[in-house]
């Protein structure tokens, strides 16, 4: 109790909470897991960054099944105040779904022509277009973090002063107790799962390479919609973006006969407009003699 109550309480902003890690076969003692906890404050804060939790070194084993049964279960917090929890490496599809709420301007702070990507486009229907998983868990690396995200700001808070009062009455839950049977067993069996899962079934394979097809025949018939109506709208300076095909197709031989002649009445007068070729053209004139000279000399008297 003495080294337990040594810890602080707090360090750099961020709340202490003790795990308890159960004995293991390979390493059969208890250990101590330091898991720590403070207000979620990103750099480009979100509209859920005031109800969101931020985790650090969460254990390598941690689902949202473990975080919350850790906090609503073990620390008290009511059931139904945590509406996700996102770890590290899976917060971005939770950002790209955030900007996609945003409604975008054209507008840049470089530049007020408008960017039209074409190129980058990504497949986003992926529902059950994806291989089959080959492992049955995710597991995380040393030190990792996750936000925890709440229904409201004072489920956050109430999640704080649980930790607070579990520090002060000396309590360090156990991590995945009451959770054993109902999650994928790590160690050997683990393993043996993933040899498994490493050859799906040939039908549940089939589906996913169909599904994905059919997601990516939609984008590009997507994206060659989208370029049809760039060879057409001009954006908002009056210029319409060159694309590959063309704008209208092959030209009709007279159209083409008139751009050339316009081209030819534009270059007119600009012959003699550089040095060299003032030079070119007098050489030019000079081999046209010769050559005249020679013609005129094979002629029969």
């Amino acid at each position: 109790m003495s080294s337990f109550s040594s810890i602080p309480l707090q360090v750099s902003g961020y709340y202490i909470l003790l795990l308890s890690l159960p004995p293991l076969p390979s390493f059969p003692t208890t250990a101590t897991h330091y898991l720590y906890l403070a207000n979620h404050q990103p750099k480009i804060p979100s509209a859920t960054s005031p109800r969101s939790l931020f985790l650090v070194n969460v254990p390598f084993d941690a689902t949202d099944k473990h975080i919350k049964h850790l906090l609503s279960t073990q620390l008290g917090l009511p059931n139904g105040r945590i509406e996700n929890v996102q770890f590290e490496g899976q917060r971005s599809g939770v950002k790209d779904q955030a900007e996609a709420a945003v409604p975008h301007t054209n507008v840049s702070t470089k530049s007020k022509k408008r960017k039209r990507s074409v190129g980058e486009m990504k497949i986003e229907d992926m529902e059950g277009a994806n291989l089959p998983s080959t492992w049955d868990r995710e597991l995380h690396g040393i030190g990792r973090t996750a936000v925890v995200t709440f229904v409201d700001r004072p489920s956050v808070d109430a999640a704080i002063k649980a930790v607070k009062k579990a520090r002060k009455d000396g309590i360090q839950p156990v991590w995945r107790e009451g959770l054993e049977s109902t999650l994928p067993a790590l160690g050997s069996a683990r393993y043996l799962n993933h040899h498994n899962l490493q050859y799906p079934d040939k039908k549940q394979l089939l589906e996913s390479v169909n599904n994905y097809m059919t997601a990516f025949a939609a984008q590009e018939a997507s994206k060659a919609r989208m370029l049809a109506r760039q060879r057409q709208e001009p954006d908002e300076d009056g210029f319409v973006m060159v694309t590959r095909g063309g704008r209208n197709g092959l030209a009709r031989p007279e159209v083409v006969q008139e751009q050339a002649d316009k081209q030819k009445e534009k270059r007119k007068g600009l012959e003699d407009f550089y040095r060299f070729q003032t030079r070119e053209k007098r050489k030019a004139k000079a081999g046209e003699l010769m050559r005249k000279f020679a013609e005129d000399k094979e002629k029969p008297e």
